[in-house]
Formats: C-alpha cells, sequence, structure tokens
C-alpha cells in the first residue's frame, strides 16, 4: 500500500494506551497547500504602463489564481499565476517600450 493513502482502520498501529496512529493516515487531507503566487502587486503595478489591453489580462489571470486557489485547484491556480507574471512582466516592457518612444520623439522634434 502506498504512503499516501489511509490505511483501513484494522492494520494501523496500536499505541500503548489503545488509541490509533494517525500518523500515516492524513493523506492528502493533512498536507498543507503550496503557497499562492498569483503576483498580484506586480499586476497591479502593470495597471499604470500605458499597455492597457495586456495589463488588464495580466490582472484577470490574477484574479482567477485566486479564485482557483481558493476553491482547491493548487495546479490551476499556479498555471494562472504563471500567465499572470509572463502577462505583467511583458505589460511592463511594452509599457517603458512606449514610454521611452514618446520622450524619445517628444524630445528630439525641433519646432521652428
Amino acid at each position: 500500500m502506498s504512503p499516501g493513502l489511509p490505511r483501513p482502520e484494522e492494520k494501523a498501529k496500536d499505541s500503548i494506551d489503545g488509541s490509533v496512529d494517525q500518523s500515516l493516515e492524513r493523506g492528502i487531507d493533512g498536507e498543507t497547500p503550496p503557497p499562492l503566487r498569483n503576483y498580484i502587486f506586480l499586476t497591479i503595478f502593470t495597471c499604470f504602463c500605458p499597455a492597457w489591453p495586456i495589463n488588464i489580462v495580466a490582472l484577470v489571470f490574477s484574479m482567477m489564481s485566486q479564485s482557483s486557489y481558493d476553491n482547491g485547484d493548487y495546479d490551476g491556480a499556479h498555471r494562472l499565476g504563471r500567465k499572470a507574471l509572463h502577462m505583467g512582466i511583458a505589460s511592463f516592457i511594452i509599457g517603458i517600450l512606449i514610454i521611452m518612444t514618446f520622450c524619445i520623439v517628444h524630445f528630439t522634434t525641433h519646432t521652428i
């Protein structure tokens, strides 16, 4: 029998005082959930960048990651958190490029 599956009561070890040893019967229920990484602060920060459609999508992925984590879907939360991170980074880079392009065009044009 694999160690992660609960054992039947008759095969469980009894302690000296007669109680059943529950240490191996925890299985999945006794494990702590993995930490949530939804990158909400990054996605909120990127909402100030001028790449509006991309950073809104990153914020939505971050919220969906939180919702999946609350429902117990830890793999889905991890996957959506990674997508939020990638979209947040892309939004930040595109926003910096837009700001740099605007500054270059603004300060290099001469008006007579």
